[in-house]
Order: C-alpha cells, then sequence, then structure tokens
C-alpha cells in the first residue's frame, strides 16, 4: 500500500547525500516517485543517482543546494517543478547535530546549530509551501527523539529539534485549512553520519565536536 501511495509522486528530499536522506531516496526510488534530491555535496548526490539508475529505477534529478543560503531551496523547487510539473512531497531532513557540556559551547555554536537544523528547515518549507498548497500535499519534517527529551552534552541539537516539533505542533492545524498534511518524524539513533564525530571547527583541545552534516 505505501509503495502504490507513493508511485509517480513528485517528492524533494534535502541532505539526501547520506544517512536518513539517502535511505529515503532508495525506498522511494523503488516505490516508483519522481525524486529530486539535494544536498551540499554533488559528489554523493550523484553516485546515489547512479545507484538508484542502476537498480532499473527511475534516474533522481539532483540539485546542489544549502538550506543554509538564502535561494538556494527555492532553486531546488524550481527545478523539481521543471522537470516534473508539480510537487507532491517535500521531506526536510536536512540537519546536523552540536555535541558538548554547555559550559565548553558558545552562542555561535547554537547559533550555528538552529541555522541549518530551524531556519535551513524552514528555508525548505517555505520554498515549497505554495506548490505543495496547490496539489494538496505533504510536508515532512525530520525531528529527532532528542526533540521529545534532552540529554547531557546534546543541549544545542535538542533545542533544535524541540524547535521542529514546536513548529510541526503549530502548524498542523492551520496547513490542514488548506488540504496540506504535516508529519513530524522523529528518528532515534541511526546508523548514519550524523553519528560519527568530527573535530569541531575551531582549533582547541576544548572545543565541542560537530556530527556530521546530512
Amino acid at each position: 500500500m505505501s509503495n502504490a501511495f507513493f508511485r509517480s509522486k513528485s517528492i524533494l528530499i534535502t541532505g539526501a547525500s547520506s544517512g536518513i536522506g539517502e535511505e529515503l531516496a532508495l525506498q522511494l526510488a523503488a516505490a516508483g516517485a519522481h525524486l529530486t534530491l539535494t544536498a551540499r555535496r554533488r559528489e554523493l548526490l550523484d553516485t546515489l543517482a547512479q545507484r538508484i539508475s542502476t537498480a532499473g529505477h527511475e534516474t533522481p534529478l539532483v540539485v546542489s543546494s544549502d538550506v543554509t543560503r538564502d535561494g538556494d531551496p527555492e532553486n531546488a523547487v524550481n527545478e523539481a517543478i521543471r522537470s516534473y510539473g508539480n510537487l507532491d512531497i517535500v521531506i526536510a531532513n536536512a540537519g546536523f547535530g552540536i555535541v558538548g557540556p554547555f559550559s565548553r559551547l558558545t552562542i555561535d555554536d547554537y547559533r550555528r546549530q538552529f541555522e541549518t537544523n530551524v531556519f535551513g528547515l524552514l528555508r525548505t518549507l517555505y520554498a515549497g509551501l505554495s506548490e505543495i498548497q496547490k496539489s494538496r500535499g505533504h510536508l515532512v519534517l525530520i525531528g529527532s527523539v532528542a526533540g521529545w527529551g534532552s540529554t547531557p552534552g546534546a543541549s544545542a541539537y535538542a533545542m533544535s529539534k524541540f524547535a521542529v516539533r514546536a513548529l510541526a505542533n503549530a502548524i498542523t492545524p492551520e496547513l490542514a485549512l488548506d488540504g496540506v498534511t504535516v508529519t513530524l518524524i522523529s528518528p532515534g539513533f541511526v546508523a548514519s553520519d550524523i553519528r560519527r564525530l568530527k573535530p569541531f571547527a575551531k582549533s582547541s583541545t576544548q572545543s565541542p565536536a560537530v556530527n556530521g552534516k546530512r
């Protein structure tokens, strides 16, 4: 039944180069969806598109896009419309995680966290909203179990995901008036780049760590 639902649907996925976004792309391609895959890392998207094509499914549209840059999500939506004529589902998946004790985090750390996980998600939703309203389609927000309960060392990430959950709760009844369905997905721990710690951008042994960006 799920495959039948997604067949021939035009679906845009942000952060599709790895992790949850990559797996969504593989499964939705197998279900027969028309996919627009976006992320910053074009080479990974191209590899994924080739993998999907080799498996015998429709080759996805690949668009380099950074959700933290004004105009990038709109460009991705425009490319999807040019290729498929409409947009049925937008999956706002791009995100990353900053981890570290509060005493070692800075305002800039929290700001960077929110720029992608909250404002990047908002840019994505606003970019696709008018087309989703036309199709009476679906907005999907990838949250986290961290949006339901915070833990030590994850204050920045949890705050961002609590914000995503609050947004979903508020806009679900609002957009229902336009025939738009909103779904919040809150995964637990997932084997993906976001769980592989990398050195924080600042050169300091006292700096927090940043999890890989989807």
